[in-house]
């Protein structure tokens, strides 16, 4: 029961992100599930690889698309927001000493840090309460589905901008998460290599890894679910909905984490 802190706000998070889904889809008659969660327990860093729902007809226009895509997460962001600040004003400012693990840092998540604790002196850094770490993971799952490519949430949202010219971006966007696998290992493997141990090399290829590992998943997701995204019936977004589609891709870049985790 002590890790209620984390688990009740990270849960509602998903909880709010995949119900933005299921309200969307009902809004426009679109068949969908309730959520389903998926646990990960022991061999996961928040204990569950999140949630989906399951809908199993063709989204039909452009505008239900977008609005099914993106509001899962902006539902989410609205509970992710204000769990982050409430827990980064229970965390605490310390030395940094002996190993640890550093979370990813992301533009809004650097400026909310900055606004609400101010500069941190060198040396130190915030450590997580457990309702902080929990907005943090309501950022970062955030960012992976707002990825726009496949049809993770930022594929949709991105195909209902672009139309079937998403297609050609989402097969430039899949191979740059590979770009970012090698800044990571120039970033962590030299000094690893100095170190000249097994445990430092492993620990810099894990460094490295998030991202090779979601390059694959893309990868297994668009063999699964062929190469293109499903096609939409002829028409254009609306207006509104395009400021909307901009403004959620814009949200991608803003939480984008080039090390979403790290141990020293």
């Amino acid at each position: 029961m002590s890790g209620w802190s984390f688990a009740v706000p990270l849960l509602a998070i998903l909880l709010v992100h995949e119900f933005g889904h299921y309200f969307a889809a009902r809004a426009h008659g679109v068949e969908a599930s309730l959520p389903y969660f998926i646990p990960l327990p022991v061999v996961g860093l928040l204990g569950t690889m999140g949630a989906v729902i399951a809908m199993p007809d063709r989204i039909k226009s452009r505008n239900a698309l977008l609005d099914i895509g993106a509001a899962g997460p902006l539902a989410g962001m609205a509970v992710a927001i204000p769990v982050l600040v409430v827990g980064l004003l229970q965390s605490n400012i310390e030395p940094v000493t002996g190993p640890g693990a550093l979370e990813g840092q992301s533009l809004l998540y650097l400026a909310l840090k900055r606004a609400l604790l101010g500069p941190i002196p060198p040396g130190h850094d915030v450590f997580l309460s457990p309702t902080a770490f929990a907005g943090w993971a309501g950022l970062l799952i955030t960012m992976i589905n707002l990825l726009p490519v496949g049809q993770l949430d930022g594929g949709h949202i991105a195909y209902a901008l672009f139309g079937p010219r998403q297609n050609r971006l989402s097969r430039v966007v899949h191979p740059l998460l590979l770009g970012v696998v090698a800044y990571n290992l120039v970033k962590f493997l030299p000094p690893a290599l100095s170190a000249g141990t097994r445990e430092a090399l492993w620990q810099a290829i894990g460094n490295s890894s998030f991202w090779l590992v979601w390059f694959l998943l893309v990868l297994m997701l668009q063999r699964l679910g062929g190469g293109d995204h499903p096609p939409t019936d002829p028409g254009e977004l609306s207006p509104t909905r395009r400021l909307v589609a901009v403004v959620s891709l814009g949200l991608f870049v803003v939480l984008f984490m080039p090390t979403p985790w790290s141990t020293y």
